[in-house]
């Protein structure tokens, strides 16, 4: 028998504080989607910390840094939280919203710009090094980690966007394929190739 998730859903704490938030403005955050190809696997991989207050899987992210752009300050979140370096995108992947616990106890909603990030160094000492988890998945067991759909959304987003082209035969603008029918199928500059009939014995 299948188990049932009991994590709250993203739907169920906004309604459980919805009159707390719509009291109040929402903000604004900076992430950062870290990633890396495993390849063994041949499959990209995505970096996952815990949130020090819920203790539930998030990617790195902070507030507004005065004088650093938006990329900027992704970049230096994913050091202070998770230890990693990496060049982040200065074109966002995308955006998702959560609800954050503010100093005075209550609830006010956030919007976060992702950039993702290729993980090129890990560092063992970074300012945040024993406050949270953190762990390397696929992209398809982060996205069903994460309770915020948005987030789960851009894990998907990402792998199709960094997915590896099918391999080809090195001619420019050719790509061969298996099919049953007529074995190897050459697309691109040339016309389809077909297997060669055996000669008739005569």
């Amino acid at each position: 028998m299948r188990s049932i998730d009991a994590r709250p859903t993203f739907l169920s704490r906004l309604a459980l504080n919805a009159s707390s938030v719509f009291r109040k403005l929402s903000f604004e955050q900076y992430g950062a989607l870290c990633y890396r190809r495993n390849k063994p696997l041949r499959e990209i991989e995505v970096l996952l910390i815990t949130s020090r207050d819920t203790s539930r899987w998030v990617i790195p992210k902070g507030w507004p840094m005065p004088g650093k752009e938006p990329h900027e300050v992704a970049g230096r979140e994913a050091f202070e939280e998770a230890g990693v370096r990496g060049k982040a995108k200065k074109k966002p992947l995308g955006y998702f919203s959560y609800l954050k616990k503010l100093d005075d106890g209550s609830m006010a909603l956030c919007l976060v710009q992702v950039h993702a990030m290729k993980v090129d160094e890990e560092l063992d000492t970074f300012p945040e090094k024993g406050q949270r988890k953190a762990e390397w998945v696929s992209c398809s067991e982060a996205a069903s980690r994460v309770v915020e759909p948005e987030l789960s959304g851009l894990f998907r987003l990402l792998q199709q966007t960094l997915a590896p082209q099918r391999p080809t035969d090195g001619r420019k603008g050719l790509r061969r394929q298996l099919t049953p029918e007529s074995g190897w199928i050459e697309s691109g500059n040339v016309s389809r190739g077909t297997k060669k009939s055996p000669p008739r014995s005569g």
